[in-house]
């Protein structure tokens, strides 16, 4: 039986986001699978998937996905679908004129899920879930537009394009334009803009004055209380500019065995364990056999995009955040004395003591 492409079509704005994708499935003649119908179900992908190999149509199918759904989930389980099903691209319709606010948002969102052993909220940030949509997207389509002077919607697109410098980035002016669906989509993981200046390999197609990327490299861990004071007191009220987006890795002194996952957008932080470092460990038990195995990463390997950034007052306020040389020389026993205000990180606690 012959492969059935799709094309997923997500953003934050439902109304705009349902008429693009109205739009796309009657350009392209294919059959058209809305967010309305897929919210329905408890999983709408897994609702996608079981609805898709009834597509009766060769061109194949547009799906609508809810607010909520994140990109990498939409991946993930269509590369893990043994069927003829394909996903041939990402669609995201962004709203121009609020694209800056929604990335600002502190609101969260509710996904429930019915689990054999109960019901399951989970809480999903709405600036998160919109900077993913822009960095995974294979296309970005700009709507609401108009509005905006040249220099706002300079400063707009060139942020989408640092965001997301892998994507075509098109203005709606009412038409379609049919995305290239001739390879299976691949979420590489280099696609997000974060993602590729840690690379080295960052090179957005549009520019703006006021839009810019570094990259953030420290050996020495953080001290945390220093960082909390800085991501609060001067980071949220634009001491620096605005940091729109930033990620990557770090160390917390208190917690020396685990490489921590930076990831920030707007208003909303987390520092969640990416993995415990066994080489860390080793080195800090004497005795354990895998001392001298390769340690996973040393401080901070940070990404952060933006508009006015002053990345020099920036970078140094970071290096004031981090331990001194005389901190650093007492070693692991007196970093764990400070006090640490971030949340504890479950199922790995004692890796950090």
């Amino acid at each position: 039986m012959d492969e059935i492409n799709v094309l997923a079509v997500v953003g934050s704005c439902a109304p705009e986001r349902f008429r693009h994708a109205a739009r796309l499935a009657s350009a392209a003649g294919r059959v058209f699978f809305p967010a309305q119908r897929l919210g329905l179900a408890a999983d709408p992908i897994q609702e996608a998937l079981a609805l898709i190999p009834w597509t009766d149509r060769p061109a194949g199918a547009v799906c609508e996905f809810p607010t909520a759904t994140h990109p990498t989930e939409i991946i993930g389980a269509f590369a893990d679908e043994p069927t003829r099903v394909s996903l041939r691209g990402i669609v995201c319709v962004a709203d121009a004129m609020h694209l800056l606010s929604d990335l600002q948002r502190d609101q969260y969102l509710t996904r429930t899920e019915v689990l054999p052993d109960g019901v399951v909220t989970e809480y999903r940030a709405q600036a998160m879930l919109t900077v993913t949509q822009l960095e995974f997207a294979s296309m970005v389509v700009l709507v609401n537009w108009e509005g905006l002077s040249t220099p706002d919607l300079s400063t707009v697109m060139a942020l989408v394009s640092h965001l997301s410098p892998q994507a075509r980035l098109r203005l709606d002016h009412g038409g379609v334009e049919l995305p290239d669906t001739r390879q299976q989509y691949e979420a590489s993981q280099d696609r997000p803009g974060w993602v590729s200046i840690l690379n080295g390999e960052h090179d957005p197609h549009m520019t703006d004055l006021r839009v810019t990327g570094f990259r953030y490299e420290q050996l020495k861990p953080l001290h945390p209380e220093r960082l909390q004071v800085l991501l609060n007191e001067r980071i949220a009220p634009g001491e620096f500019g605005t940091v729109v987006r930033s990620a990557g890795m770090c160390r917390l002194a208190t917690r020396p065995g685990v490489v921590g996952e930076w990831e920030h957008v707007g208003q909303v932080f987390s520092l969640e364990p990416l993995e415990a470092d066994v080489a860390m460990l080793a080195d800090l038990d004497e005795g354990s056999q895998d001392s001298g195995r390769d340690i996973l990463a040393l401080g901070q390997d940070l990404a952060f995009i933006g508009l006015d950034l002053d990345a020099t007052a920036l970078s140094e306020a970071l290096d004031d955040a981090a331990l001194s040389d005389d901190e650093v020389a007492a070693g692991p026993a007196a970093w764990a004395q400070y006090h640490d205000p971030f949340p504890a990180w479950q199922g790995i606690a004692e890796h950090s003591e």
